[in-house]
């Protein structure tokens, strides 16, 4: 039996607010609440925030989320293109549902609720910057969302990628004591990357599969902060003073490697 007109409405209706809950104003001027989208959002699951969803690592790191069958409610926020982003990886077809959300006055509809918050908001470096150099602009960007977390999602995990993380964290910790809500339990930096790419280095020098190496990474995640244990590499294995010299600084510079490559390739692509 085919659906009737006012059936059809109100799936329509169930779909717009779903994505964008923010805004459920049905046009025959009745409210569909959140509670009634989608009903599989309600789904056992972790319920996941990624602040900065629409930049070059809030992006991808949407797509794994919305991937990951442990997330049944993935909110993507931005002050810019969270709409884009958002119908777009809504269009995967795995559980998690997909809500978006623009700009500061949507913040706290993004955060009630959630059980994890990632932060990867924030500038990126630039040709000839530091981590350092982002701490003016992106410390006050922590803040002001750590502040929210604090007031919306308080027994959340916080995982903060904003760079520098070596401050970064230690911003969020006093939002958080300030606000009488910090656990040092949940409040972690993500620092991983710096595993990954010491795991392929030294994998690259001893002509092994990356996946088959181990590197113990201690410290923070700027330049000669970040120490790479060559003495503890599995499988166990012997550098000569070259090699340990080359990998420990191309490890501490990988994220400096990047930058400058992309450089080159926009100044390149603009030319052309």
């Amino acid at each position: 039996m085919q659906p009737s007109g006012a059936e059809v409405h109100q799936r329509i209706a169930r779909i717009s607010a779903h994505l964008y809950p923010s805004n459920p104003q049905m046009g025959d001027g009745s409210i569909l609440e959140r509670t009634n989208c989608r009903a599989k959002g309600g789904a056992a699951g972790f319920k996941v925030a990624i602040l900065g969803a629409a930049g070059g690592i809030g992006q991808p790191l949407a797509m794994l989320m919305k991937m990951n069958p442990l997330v049944s409610v993935l909110h993507l926020y931005d002050v810019v293109n969270a709409p884009g982003v958002t119908a777009d990886i809504s269009h995967m077809d795995t559980g998690a549902v997909v809500r978006g959300f623009l700009g500061q006055s949507e913040l706290e509809g993004a955060l009630t609720g959630m059980d994890l918050v990632i932060i990867p908001a924030g500038i990126p470096r630039k040709p000839g910057m530091t981590r350092d150099d982002l701490f003016k602009i992106n410390a006050g960007i922590v803040r002001t969302l750590c502040e929210g977390i604090a007031k919306c999602c308080p027994n959340a995990i916080v995982n903060l990628i904003s760079n520098p993380v070596n401050s970064t964290v230690p911003i969020a910790a006093e939002v958080f004591k300030k606000a009488g809500t910090y656990d040092p339990k949940k409040l972690l930096g993500v620092t991983s990357l710096d595993v990954v790419r010491a795991n392929t280095f030294v994998a690259e020098v001893l002509g092994l599969d990356p996946r088959e190496v181990e590197v113990p990474v201690v410290g923070g995640h700027a330049g000669v902060t970040i120490l790479p244990l060559l003495s503890q590499v599995k499988p166990p294995c012997s550098f000569t003073h070259e090699e340990t010299e080359y990998l420990t600084k191309r490890i501490q510079d990988g994220g400096t490697e990047v930058v400058e490559v992309l450089s080159t390739f926009r100044i390149c692509r603009d030319c052309i």
